[in-house]
């Protein structure tokens, strides 16, 4: 047997990372309707950008690279107010958007596409390891301990993989490793049950692993990997657009590829449905996912906005944001982003209020009913259940918003349901009275 005992020490300026900002984000709309993936409001006062920048910083890794294409103004406009590095710490977070050049006039068409597109730039940076990276999932990662698994291994790429079972299996990208957590075989969304039967994890692993629960367990690919300098650039010297359907699967034939097992909370965000649950989880005691953690904080950008102010109400199970104005209103099981305003006799449960980009004057609320247009915010006596109310809706008076008795998927006038749950879209506006 090979074996690769090597120190596994590392400089952090050895490695850069590299952030893919996704497609057009289509499974998320309308929330990509105006904004990318990695841009979408998390958790009141996030964007979904900040998990995959914060791990790096927390991982003590500042030289990131993000790949965009698609609606990516207000991405940009994030990532230029919220991550400024000084002069001497040799960090930095720059976008490399999707360009024309004189050697290719396409957009990028692919994960694999994207980092082939910008590997001129990217070897313009001293480095030794490449750190890909989704723009769209939701963990807490210390990326040196991947790091240091793929050098001890002389490991020429390292898969994070998490364990699946059987039934999320179907959706991912499915790994078999061996003995020495090497990968052996890469089976992309199988749906066969003898196939599946082939890939589940053997007892000898999971006791290995320490993995332990009843049910057939399975590695799915995380979309994580690092990267040999070296063997990126011979990877990508084809034409291959996909890491996990074209790359990967080639080089385990040929190279050193190993699996990095992770067993704490992941969840790709990517449809409506993980998105509403994954956010709606954080109001628990004791969620899967937890933004109280002072070793590896999560970090977006500083506005500087007052406490929120309740004048009266009746709250259970709600993460409420900066910058609020909530007046007597019965709020459950739901997170109110920043700068929300709620007014008197609203309900609202099980939704994600994202809240607003500036406050109206009383001059402009004045104005603006003046024209039938309500102020933005939730009107007095409004009823909503089980929706997303996007950033800077204005929603009138006595309105009632419910999925209750509708298709699961349906796109109606300024509102669309999907997998269940009402969306009402950034600036829309649903006027006093209606019934949705």
């Amino acid at each position: 047997m090979e074996t690769h005992s090597r120190s596994a020490v590392f400089h952090a300026r050895e490695v850069i990372s590299v952030i893919l900002g996704g497609g057009a984000g289509t499974r998320l709309f309308p929330l990509t309707k105006d904004r990318s993936k990695p841009a979408v409001p998390l958790a009141g006062k996030y964007r979904i950008v900040d998990i995959p920048i914060s791990n790096c910083l927390n991982s003590s890794l500042k030289r990131i690279f993000l790949l965009t294409q698609f609606n990516s103004s207000s991405l940009h406009r994030h990532i230029q107010q919220s991550y400024q590095f000084d002069d001497f710490s040799h960090g930095f977070v720059e976008i490399m958007a999707a360009q024309q050049t004189p050697s290719s006039d396409a957009w990028y068409q692919g994960t694999a596409d994207a980092v082939r597109q910008n590997l001129r730039h990217f070897n313009n940076v001293p480095h030794k390891y490449v750190l890909i990276l989704s723009g769209d999932q939701l963990y807490r990662m210390n990326f040196r301990e991947l790091i240091e698994q793929h050098i001890r291994t002389g490991a020429d790429v390292t898969v994070a993989t998490i364990p699946v079972n059987r039934a999320d299996a179907r959706s991912f990208g499915i790994m078999q490793i061996d003995g020495e957590e090497r990968i052996t075989r890469f089976v992309e969304k199988p749906q066969d049950d003898s196939l599946l039967d082939s890939l589940k994890m053997d007892a000898s692993t999971r006791d290995k692993l320490r993995i332990y629960g009843g049910g057939d367990l399975l590695l799915a690919s995380m979309g994580i990997y690092v990267f040999n300098r070296d063997v990126m650039d011979k990877a990508l010297a084809g034409k291959h657009v996909d890491f996990g359907k074209h790359i990967i699967p080639n080089l385990i034939t040929t190279g050193r590829i190993f699996s990095y097992v992770y067993q704490g909370y992941w969840e790709d965000i990517g449809t409506i449905k993980a998105f509403f649950d994954a956010n709606l989880d954080l109001v628990n005691e004791f969620p899967k996912f937890n933004f109280f953690d002072t070793q590896a904080p999560i970090y977006t950008h500083a506005r500087y906005l007052p406490a929120s102010k309740i004048v009266r109400g009746h709250f259970e199970k709600v993460v409420v944001a900066d910058g609020c104005i909530i007046v007597d209103a019965t709020i459950e099981h739901s997170i109110i982003g920043i700068r929300s305003r709620i007014e008197p006799g609203a309900f609202i449960k099980d939704c994600i209020v994202m809240g607003l980009d500036d406050y109206e004057t009383p001059d402009e609320v004045q104005s603006n009913i003046a024209q039938g247009i309500p102020p933005l915010g939730i009107g007095k006596n409004t009823h909503i259940e089980r929706a997303i109310i996007d950033k800077n809706a204005r929603i009138g008076d006595n309105v009632r918003i419910s999925p209750e008795g509708k298709p699961e998927n349906f796109d109606g006038d300024n509102y669309n349901i999907r997998d269940g749950i009402v969306v009402v879209p950034k600036d829309g506006i649903i006027r006093s009275g209606t019934v949705i």
